[in-house]
């Protein structure tokens, strides 16, 4: 199996499919989301925002600052560059809430991928972009992002590859450097961001897409321990409840995947749920994490996602015959018998979830659209084409769940029943 990583938005040309509109809704969006789609990767597409900004906040680049003192801390990318985030400043009575949003970008197996990723932005803080724009759930407009749009925001980098979750002492790995301290980042940044005032925060959300979403599930007891006691801490894990199931040839592809990037990374000590007898790819799904975690998280997926479809479901390595390749790349043109084992895989994740539906102060958003995160992107958060379930967008199902307006378990229906979804069209799978 190709190493998963975030696919690079230059190699994806990618077409929204809005089931049941008619054709002044899709003339009026056709560029728009155009323009979207091609922005979009693994996890750090969704971070990209693709809706025409509404007012001077909204359309603001957020500065990337470097971790201070990183080699001090032994806090580096996978290639010995500083960690970096990327911090806007709340205001008004936003001033003392704080948004943290953990960047995802898939993960690597083996030392020649992770070297790949040494020369990239998913491993190196040398190529990264200088500024960004925040939009979704980090977006300063109060139209895109009523609840959040005043709190301070900050989006940390991901490039250690393994979820914010590595320490590794040694350098060398075969003769060359990789430096595994995705823990030591995380720390790290939380160090310096106390500092900068989250140590007095009233209200803070630690949230996260695909496997920055997996990285959310990890740390949300570490993050609600830094924080005052009487404060609100919640978390929210985007994309990131990814599943050990088998895949179309009877093979658990992402449990060995797991497994390689666990033993790498000597992670199989910083999961104390874990058994002797468990395999160690099994430690670092999240069902597992999930069973020690006591701070409330909201678990938004779609039933669908799109990454896992393409990457556990139906990978490449095993469908040799090139069968599912048309459904892979759009879910319209799954055959009946690949539709079937869709709704199986549906079932598989509400199974998965079935003991975190009884937690009341838990939330639950999952939609039956092909996707992969949709928190940072700015349709499919809170606009008037968002996706819904039982009438409710994702922003304003999140926002009655942190505030405690309402108990949120948003569940919607099997595919295709859900008119308002965001369906990707691909013209190539994510890359592996």
């Amino acid at each position: 199996m190709p190493s998963p990583s975030a696919p690079a938005s230059r190699h994806l040309r990618l077409w929204w499919r809005r089931r049941g509109r008619g054709g002044a809704v899709a003339a009026t969006f056709a560029v728009a989301l155009l323009a979207a789609a091609l922005l979009l990767s693994l996890s750090y597409y969704a971070s990209l925002p693709f809706a025409p900004a509404s007012g001077p906040r909204s359309s603001a680049l957020v500065g990337l600052t470097l971790l201070r003192r990183a080699e001090e801390k032994g806090a580096l990318c996978l290639d010995g560059s500083a960690p970096g985030y990327h911090l806007q400043r709340g205001s008004g009575a936003g001033s003392q809430s704080w948004l943290i949003h953990l960047e995802g970008g898939g993960w690597c197996r083996n030392l020649k991928s992770c070297a790949s990723r040494q020369k990239s932005i998913l491993g190196s803080s040398h190529y990264m972009e200088s500024q960004v724009e925040f939009a979704g759930m980090l977006s300063g407009d109060v139209d895109q992002n009523p609840d959040f749009y005043h709190w301070n925001k900050v989006k940390i980098r991901y490039c250690d590859g393994a979820s914010f979750s590595g320490n590794v002492k040694d350098e060398l790995q075969n003769g060359t450097k990789f430096f595994f301290r995705g823990q030591r980042i995380w720390e790290a940044v939380m160090d310096e961001l106390l500092l900068k005032g989250l140590r007095h925060a009233k209200q803070a959300f630690l949230t996260g897409c695909s496997a920055g979403g997996l990285a959310t599930f990890i740390h949300c007891d570490d993050f609600r321990a830094l924080l005052p006691k009487d404060s609100r801490v919640k978390c929210l894990s985007d994309g990131g409840f990814f599943l050990d199931v088998e895949d179309i040839s009877k093979r658990r592809t992402l449990r060995s995947f797991y497994s390689d990037v666990v033993r790498l990374q000597d992670l199989k000590r910083r999961f104390l749920h874990c058994s002797s007898s468990m395999e160690p790819g099994q430690c670092f799904f999240p069902r597992e994490v999930v069973k020690d975690i006591r701070t409330s998280v909201f678990v938004l997926n779609p039933a669908y996602d799109a990454w896992q479809v393409q990457h556990v479901l139906a990978p490449v390595a095993s469908d040799p015959q090139r069968s599912w390749l048309d459904c892979r790349l759009d879910i319209s043109k799954c055959s009946p018998n690949q539709l079937e084992i869709l709704q199986g895989f549906r079932k598989e994740l509400h199974d998965a979830i079935g003991e975190l539906k009884q937690k009341k102060d838990w939330g639950i958003f999952i939609d039956s659209c092909f996707i992969h995160c949709q928190s940072l992107n700015s349709f499919t958060w809170h606009s008037p084409s968002s996706p819904r379930v039982n009438n409710k967008t994702i922003a304003e199902a999140v926002g009655d769940w942190f505030f405690d307006r309402r108990e949120v378990k948003e569940l919607d229906c099997e595919y295709p029943c859900n008119p308002t979804c965001h369906n990707l069209v691909f013209a190539k799978p994510f890359k592996g």
